[in-house]
């Protein structure tokens, strides 16, 4: 089997013959055969066996057909190398034993060593890149919203203490997101140097906050991100989560490849947002995928009707996978996506004379 790189021609607004699909947290608890390992181990013991990561990895792949990997990994990873203690903890998240709120905190926090701490991931990455016919994305979790688990100590629907923070001590506001900044730029260089062929930078919660605030608190430590990134060339992808139709317009300077958009969006209203200078990625609400078949395709067909218009569309969800997806729907979704997509991509090669 050759090397199916459609996924980076999308990624750079190249011309495919059928839509690259992948499916955000693709490796996860909708897969039975996932589940039988995580009986056995826990989220950060197997990424801490690189031949068990590299395998939850290949699982979706093998399974669903889908046209990139991403790494099996978390995005509370790094944060170990700073010196945070936490723990993943059951139908809670990420739970900080101490939290990160004052100056002294923030000045603690230690700079990220990949080789000493996480040498780890990086041998996952390195057995991927060896196995894999199709691209693999390494990721990072954006400064905003390891901030937030950091200032909070769990997960929030809030924010109280993150936005607390940010408003009445905007000095250690700005000092952590230097800190997480340099976190992320050096650990996406070293996932790349390692064999990863793309990255996503995701920003789970930052729509929980105002344009305004987004402007001032967060994009410009994001605008950094991706500079320092800009002279890699493999493609850079930032997911601002959900809720963040509003901050679309605010992200035209970024040096991204490409934007992933929840699925409160348009398509088309995300390009006209964000630019022509970007791919797009999306959107799927995922728990469509508890409706009938016929349901899921047709949604899923009025999605890739708007992504088609242009070049530079990949299919995912609009956020990541639940765990009572169904694998069967997944794998007729991701087929029916193959196959509607070529016929339409065909015919609009065919009258353009490509």
């Amino acid at each position: 089997m050759s090397y199916n790189d459609n996924f980076i021609k999308a990624c750079r607004k190249e011309q495919v013959d059928t839509l690259p699909v992948w499916y955000m947290r693709q490796a996860g608890r909708y897969d039975p055969d996932y589940r039988k390992i995580k009986e056995k181990y826990s989220l950060l013991e197997i990424c801490k066996q690189p031949e068990l990561a590299a395998e939850v990895t290949l699982m979706p792949i093998k399974k669903l057909g889908v046209d990139a990997a991403i790494l099996y990994s978390d995005i509370m990873n790094p944060v170990a190398s700073l010196g945070v203690d936490f723990d993943i903890v059951k139908d809670v998240g990420p739970v900080i034993h101490t939290p990160v709120r004052t100056a002294q905190d923030v000045e603690r926090l230690r700079p990220i060593d990949v080789d000493k701490d996480l040498s780890h991931i990086i041998e996952t990455i390195r057995i991927l890149d060896r196995e894999l016919e199709v691209p693999l994305i390494s990721f990072a979790g954006a400064p905003f919203t390891i901030a937030s688990y950091l200032i909070e100590g769990r997960p929030s629907k809030s924010y109280i203490r993150t936005k607390g923070l940010m408003y009445a001590e905007p000095a250690v506001w700005f000092a952590l997101m230097d800190k997480l900044g340099d976190m992320v730029i050096t650990y996406l260089k070293a996932h790349i140097a390692a064999g990863a062929k793309a990255v996503q930078v995701f920003d789970s919660w930052v729509g929980a906050l105002s344009p305004a605030d987004f402007q001032v608190y967060v994009l410009p430590t994001m605008e950094r991100i991706f500079q320092e990134l800009s002279h890699l060339k493999e493609p850079k992808i930032y997911f601002p989560g959900v809720s963040s139709g509003e901050l679309l317009p605010y992200l035209t300077h970024l040096q991204a490849d490409v934007i992933g958009l929840d699925w409160r969006i348009p398509i088309s209203v995300g390009r006209e947002r964000v630019g022509d200078r970007f791919a797009v990625q999306g959107n799927l609400d995922p728990y469509v995928l508890t409706a009938p078949m016929s349901v899921i395709q047709a949604q899923a067909k009025a999605i890739m009707d708007e992504g088609m218009k242009k070049p530079g569309y990949i299919f995912n969800l609009g956020h990541g996978l639940f765990p009572e997806a169904s694998l069967e729907k997944l794998k007729e979704l991701t087929a029916y996506i193959h196959e509607y997509s070529h016929s339409v991509l065909t015919q609009q090669a065919e009258k353009s004379g490509v």
